[in-house]
């Protein structure tokens, strides 16, 4: 395994890997260098003996991933979106196959990709100040690494439209009550929390914990082709004019005004 770059803080905490998003200058968004090293550290947690769980955080208070890197796809072609998709998507994709259980500390902001990140973990345990958004239709785009798949099989299809529709953000309590986190607890229990409940599958037959993970996520599981219209519609949305106008005002701060071409 390569040496862990500083944009993730990685630690083994008796065969707990604590992987820990590291920006948090930039509320710890997304950008391709940290999907890289994700994926380096979910491709030695498949591999590793000693690794039996993962938890996945932000550094900080304030956000556990706030999204993708604005920054970075903002200039993107139709095309080169719909890629960008799709590197995103297989990379969460490992995460959710994982037959080592794998839980998101949200602890604070998890939007947009943040969000979906979360998503594609078995399990979300959320501090008091969460608040979970998918906004991306506010730049005319929608959810391309997986949202709009995992979303309705976990709240249901109504819920999710509207959240993804309305890119309204959502309080841990509202996130709990709708079923997206297990738990919510507070800041300084957030991975005593989660250590302790991985610490609990621990105690129960590793091939059972393998077996049972690999069945739910086959309950749970959307057709390769699902996935592949999402990173198609994403690429459709980025060749828009209102992709465009929607990256500007948000850059302006201020509100888009969609012409829905």
């Amino acid at each position: 395994m390569s040496e862990t770059p500083a944009i993730l803080d990685v630690r083994n905490e008796s065969g707990i890997l604590i992987i820990t998003l590291n920006r948090p200058d930039k509320l710890n968004a997304l950008n391709r260098a940290v999907l890289k090293a994700l994926d380096e550290q979910i491709e030695f947690a498949y591999a590793s003996e000693t690794v039996k769980g993962i938890i996945i955080t932000g550094s900080g208070i304030k956000a556990f991933a706030a999204g993708a890197d604005i920054s970075e796809f903002s200039s993107l072609q139709a095309h080169e979106a719909q890629l960008l998709s799709q590197e995103g998507q297989l990379i969460f994709q490992k995460i959710d196959k994982l037959t080592k259980p794998v839980i998101a500390a949200v602890n604070g902001f998890a939007l947009g990709g943040g969000f979906e990140l979360a998503l594609a973990c078995h399990i979300r345990i959320a501090s008091d100040n969460a608040k979970f958004g998918l906004p991306e239709s506010t730049l005319g785009l929608l959810p391309g690494y997986g949202g709009t798949q995992r979303l309705p099989l976990i709240i249901g299809k109504g819920r999710a439209i509207e959240l993804m529709l309305t890119a309204e953000q959502i309080p841990a309590d509202k996130a709990l009550a709708w079923g997206i986190v297990n738990t919510v607890t507070t800041q300084e229990e957030l991975l005593p929390t989660c250590i302790a409940l991985l610490q609990k599958f621990f105690t129960k037959a590793p091939t059972s914990i393998q077996e049972v993970l690999r069945c739910a996520h086959l309950a749970m599981d959307t057709s390769g082709t699902a996935f592949n219209e999402e990173a198609k519609s994403f690429g459709r949305c980025a060749g828009t004019q209102d992709f465009k106008e929607g990256v500007q005002a948000f850059m302006e701060k201020r509100k888009a005004s969609f012409t829905g071409k």
